[in-house]
């Protein structure tokens, strides 16, 4: 068991507080937003009984032992004190994560390990240089308790036993950790989640389809597969000699990053921002986001449950 505290209680932080608590660990949650940090709880309750009603959590995960295991601070020098592994969640502005650092350094113990959940920052020049040898990224994906691959990335000084043990920590909470041998902005799911962004706005701005349509495609086409055998394992049973001569006789041209989108725009100018503004590309009206938000996380318990079973072809 290791003190764990969650720097930032919003989207992924109290999320990553339910996650570490599940796994073992004590946890110190914290939020500059007063407001963030007393509506938290309520948002890791909902979570954990999720879990529990899917079997994928224990009953005795009562509203009780959460609050037992899962402390919230107003303050961070009280969040870290005695924190082993400090995770930042916080928003993705570098001012504000350098500001956040500088106060961890003062106050964290010197063997604390820093855990950045940076999507797309190269965080590592914000974090005080003489922690580099226990700082790195452990970035997760949305919802964190649902979602297992994590990327880690050491700093180019990081201890390797560092590492190695926040790997292992992570795998004993049935997590799939990513280990990179450097940072690159994006990771691997991002990168190829923004790439397949990019095709998909091209598609709809230009009027080849409609958004319903492209999703019957990925779901009914890439989706089907890609479970199973991922992108590389996919390329193996087609044959790499088919693959390289159609990468010969390719004529597509990725589209150009223009950093907008028209069909984008005119859905957030209207207000259709998505679930929680009951529209975005679909209409979701009639169902609350709360109702929404734990309908598609039991769909995903469903799913995740029918793939231990089938289990993926290619080895983890």
């Amino acid at each position: 068991m290791k003190q764990v505290a969650v720097i930032g209680a919003g989207l992924m932080g109290h999320a990553l507080a339910l996650v570490f608590a599940l796994g073992g660990h004590r946890v110190r949650l914290t939020d500059s937003n007063p407001t963030t940090l007393d509506g938290s709880m309520a948002l890791i309750e909902k979570a954990a009984a999720t879990l529990v009603s899917a079997g994928e959590a224990d009953p005795s995960w009562t509203p009780a032992k959460l609050s037992e295991v899962i402390t919230r601070h107003e303050t961070l020098a009280d969040t870290v004190q005695g924190a082993e592994l400090i995770i930042e969640a916080v928003v993705e502005l570098p001012d504000v994560k350098t500001a956040l650092f500088r106060e961890l350094d003062a106050l964290a113990g010197p063997d604390a390990v820093f855990a950045s959940n940076t999507s797309n920052l190269d965080v590592f020049p914000l974090i005080p240089r003489h922690r580099w040898k226990r700082s790195l990224i452990a970035h997760w994906y949305s919802p964190p308790y649902l979602v297992d691959l994590v990327d880690v990335v050491p700093t180019p000084e990081t201890d390797p036993a560092v590492t190695a043990e926040l790997k292992a920590m992570l795998e004993a909470m049935g997590k799939v950790p990513v280990v990179f041998r450097k940072f690159v902005t994006g990771y691997v799911a991002n990168r190829i989640q923004e790439a397949i962004a990019l095709e998909t706005y091209r598609l709809l701005d230009e009027g080849v389809v409609t958004a319903e349509e492209i999703d019957q495609s990925v779901i009914h086409g890439l989706a089907l597969r890609m479970p199973i055998l991922g992108v590389m394992g996919k390329a193996d049973f087609a044959g790499l000699g088919v693959i390289r001569d159609n990468l010969k006789n390719a004529t597509y041209q990725p589209p150009a990053v223009t950093g907008r989108s028209e069909s984008l725009e005119r859905a957030v100018e209207a207000g259709h921002t998505g679930v929680r503004a009951g529209k975005g590309f679909y209409d979701w009206g009639g169902r609350t986001a709360a109702e929404l938000f734990q309908d598609r996380d039991n769909r995903l318990l469903a799913l995740k449950k029918a793939l231990r079973d089938i289990k993926p072809m290619v080895p983890r």
